[in-house]
């Protein structure tokens, strides 16, 4: 079962720390199969390859870093992997120069203006349509807890807003944003996003932003919900506990005894809140209980769920590694939030561009030290799900 990522960054002024509209010129230095446009001109999106191993997709995604990492620094800027920048201002005022994104700035109106939020997108192969809805059905109650894992949006407009992901907060004023809810089929599914588009609400199915959703072109089923990581390996801790919980629920859908979804996910929205509002500093609701816990209880819970699926794929070791590592730490929410205290936003900003070029800042200094994977194996390599995956907001 293969996995490719979207991820989506920040494009900052060096010297002042704040949001610029010059991504076209970041990404006429890139190459277009793996660099794209977003909505906002101070946003690029990157694609990933299709891989089987989680050492391979590192790889592929530090390759990727380093790449745009070297473009924006060749015009005096930088490029961040967060959920936002600590010190965007309220609007660029300038959407990529795009029919259908300038279209959606008049039709959302602030919602558009506001959209400088930055995400993780993992994808992962599935038979075929009506086994992606069913699988969507099994893991929703789980995604709460990667939200709480990719944490990295504390501040908004400069000031600190009290949650772990405040994009959570933006993104979900979009009219499809959100739990997916359950269907029976791909049929039923489909049916419900053409009515929307029918409705006036969205303009196309590219416009579908829950949680979790089918791709309408790839046999893939796309994680949604995650803030954009700081750290190359939380990306790749997130997509091999997602590949994991849909491997999981594959084979539970596949025994003659499945039951089938009892429905009521009213509860996934507040579940999603509170993992947006705690991190992996405070509580999380169990799926299992529908009770909250603390963070590093259910996040361990999930683990050891998944280690039948995670052997399988051989990812055991190395996503339980990453785990520890991150409990132990903290989320970038807490890291970003602690450098805050001690110096100041424009620190922030500086562990924030630090980590997405793969150093790691040891606490109270400027010395970056590299961190390998626990894992080994060949170098990426495949297609990029860039080539027909759909755009994190514009497609």
């Amino acid at each position: 079962m293969c996995i490719g990522v979207e991820e989506e960054f920040h494009v900052l002024e060096v010297e002042s720390g704040l949001l610029v509209p010059r991504a076209d010129q970041v990404l006429r230095r890139l190459p277009q199969r793996t660099f794209t446009s977003e909505l906002h001109r101070s946003i690029v999106e990157s694609n990933s390859g299709v891989h089987a191993s989680l050492h391979d997709l590192y790889t592929d995604l530090a390759r990727t870093r380093r790449r745009l990492d070297t473009a924006a620094a060749s015009l005096g800027l930088a490029a961040v992997a967060a959920g936002t920048a600590p010190l965007a201002p309220a609007s660029t005022g300038q959407p990529t120069a795009d029919a259908r994104y300038h279209h959606m700035v008049e039709e959302y109106r602030q919602v558009a203006d506001e959209q400088l939020i930055c995400g993780a997108q993992v994808h992962v192969d599935i038979p075929d349509r009506d086994t992606a809805v069913r699988v969507m059905c099994e893991v929703s109650p789980w995604l709460p807890v990667l939200l709480a894992l990719s944490a990295s949006s504390p501040f908004w407009q400069g000031s600190d807003t009290g949650y772990a992901s405040w994009r959570t907060m933006l993104w979900q004023r979009w009219p499809t944003a959100g739990p997916v809810g359950c269907f029976p089929s791909a049929t039923e599914y489909d049916a419900s996003v053409r009515d929307l588009v029918r409705a006036g609400i969205i303009t196309d199915a590219g416009m579908i932003y829950y949680d979790i959703r089918p791709s309408d072109h790839l046999s893939t089923l796309e994680l949604r919900i995650c803030d954009a990581c700081p750290r190359t390996e939380t990306v790749v801790l997130i997509a091999g506990l997602f590949r994991a919980l849909v491997t999981e629920a594959l084979e539970r859908l596949g025994q003659d005894d499945a039951p089938p979804c009892q429905g009521r996910h009213e509860w996934l929205r507040g579940a999603a809140w509170r993992a947006a509002r705690s991190g992996l500093e405070g509580t999380l609701v169990d799926p299992g209980t529908r009770k909250d816990a603390p963070a590093p209880q259910v996040v361990r819970k999930l683990l050891a769920r998944l280690r039948p699926a995670l052997e399988s794929h051989g990812d055991w070791r190395t996503v339980r590694a990453l785990t520890d590592e991150i409990l132990a730490e903290g989320s970038a929410a807490e890291r970003i939030r602690r450098t805050a205290r001690e110096e100041d936003l424009l620190a922030c900003v500086d562990l924030l561009i630090a980590e997405t070029r793969g150093e790691r800042r040891n606490h109270r200094s400027t010395s970056p030290a590299r961190v390998n994977l626990p894992y080994s194996g060949a170098d990426a390599t495949g297609p990029p799900f860039g080539s027909g995956a759909p755009e994190a907001i514009g497609r």
